[in-house]
């Protein structure tokens, strides 16, 4: 047995191929397609900006179908999924400690150990590149909810899961409702706040100036951003992540499928209805005050708010392909083995879709090495202090090249997967979680 720097025993290391479920993955390459998507925005630093200051204002009819697409399926939406994906990963991480034979306080322990390595890792990324970095804002979410919940019972969580949607429904929904009520949408918001992209220093065109204006929205992301979640219910869909994993729901998706079918239904739907309003606005179609769609604004905040259902429901629509897809993998093979001609036919359609699985897959087991390597590929070519390209792309061809972006992760996070190598980024956190010595994952 060896011991880390705490002497806490280490009977195993991180988790080994075997043992990887194929649902959350696969989650994981997809959410990594929407980040990089929905990050797109801040890097047009020269588009016109509307009320939102979000998404830009100008561009042909194909850039208005992209902004209206990217509002109602992946702002505010994405995060929801990597928190829940996030928080399952982590009490998977926890449950195989304690299986091995590790105690809960030293299962835990590394656990915190991981986290706080995630908040080093998230701010130098956002300093260095990406201000909008999420690892280190989940770092900190997952060293307090960790240290609160991972040992907690079943009860508990439900409980604290209630209390957070509560809090969430008191703090946006109900302000959101009460201004509808009144129609005074235009008593929210404040459409002539500086835009939010500012904050991102893209269109600085000096690296060190850029640098700090990004360690400072780093900061308040990682730390304040964070503060207010814990206090407002955004650590509701974490905990869920934590309970999911504990019921096994995306390891074993066809014990769940009621479950799965339910949420994947109504969340997408309430997710992109409540996105809806804001999407008319933007392009024209709706006619509400400007301050109602501003950051701060009542459709902003029925956006954020009914995102968390949004990416409840991506996760769920992912656990239930993946249960048809092996359930259809299991029938192909079968018939393969009755030397079926037709079944044989099928099969050749199926391998090229288990390449394009295993594929997304790998992405989504080398999910921070692949989160790393979008700000890599994004910021030197599009900030004005690098090659400055996202002052000519407009919202469609941001959204081609971020596509590109993706698809370059894929290929090296499929060939690192065919060399039986893990991402550089987790190679190195896995180091720093357990130590040099620790058995083999």
């Amino acid at each position: 047995m060896t011991t880390t720097s705490e002497e806490t025993p280490v009977r195993r290391g991180g988790v080994r191929a075997e043992e990887r479920a194929l649902a959350p993955d696969l989650a994981r390459g997809i959410m990594l397609l929407l980040i990089v998507l929905s990050n797109t925005a801040f890097h047009l630093w020269a588009a016109r900006r509307g009320p939102s200051g979000w998404q830009p204002a100008d561009g042909s009819w194909l850039d208005h179908a992209v902004q209206f697409t990217m509002i109602i399926v992946l702002d505010l939406r994405v995060y929801p999924l990597f928190a829940f994906l996030f928080g399952y990963g982590m009490m998977q991480l926890f449950l195989r400690q304690t299986a091995a034979g590790n105690s809960e306080r030293g299962a835990a322990r590394i656990l915190r150990r991981r986290s706080l390595w995630l908040i080093v890792i998230g701010l130098l990324h956002s300093t260095l590149l990406m201000a909008g970095d999420i690892v280190g804002y989940y770092g900190v979410l997952s060293l307090v909810l960790g240290l609160v919940f991972l040992r907690r019972s079943e009860r508990a969580l439900k409980r604290w899961i209630c209390a957070g949607a509560v809090l969430i429904v008191f703090f946006a929904a109900q302000p959101v409702v009460s201004a509808l009520l009144r129609g005074e949408l235009g008593t929210l918001g404040d459409a002539g706040a500086e835009p939010g992209f500012m904050a991102y220093a893209a269109q600085e065109g000096n690296w060190l100036t850029a640098a700090g204006t990004r360690l400072e929205t780093g900061l308040f992301i990682t730390f304040l951003a964070s503060a207010l979640a814990l206090v407002g219910g955004g650590y509701v869909v974490f905990l869920l992540g934590f309970w999911a994993a504990r019921r096994r729901v995306l390891e074993e998706p066809g014990r769940h499928r009621t479950l799965l079918r339910r949420t994947a239904v109504i969340g997408i739907t309430v997710g992109w209805l409540g996105a809806l309003p804001a999407a008319l606005a933007h392009v024209g179609a709706l006619d509400v005050p400007a301050d109602a769609q501003s950051e701060e604004g009542a459709l902003t905040l029925l956006r954020d708010v009914t995102g968390n259902a949004a990416g409840l429901g991506y996760v769920a629509a992912v656990a239930l392909f993946v249960h048809w897809w092996t359930s259809r993998r299991a029938r192909v093979g079968a018939g393969e083995i009755a030397g079926s001609a037709a079944s044989a036919s099928g099969g050749a359609g199926a391998g090229a879709g288990a390449t394009v699985v295993a594929a997304v897959s790998a992405v989504g087991k080398r999910s921070l090495s692949c989160y790393l390597a979008h700000s890599l590929l994004f910021a030197p070519v599009l900030a004005a202090w690098g090659l400055g390209l996202g002052e000519h792309l407009s919202s469609w061809t941001m959204a081609l090249f971020a596509v590109g972006v993706w698809l370059l992760t894929v290929a090296g996070a499929y060939a690192l997967e065919r060399a039986g190598r893990r991402g550089p980024a987790e190679a190195v956190l896995r180091r720093l979680m357990y130590g040099a010595r620790a058995k083999a994952g």
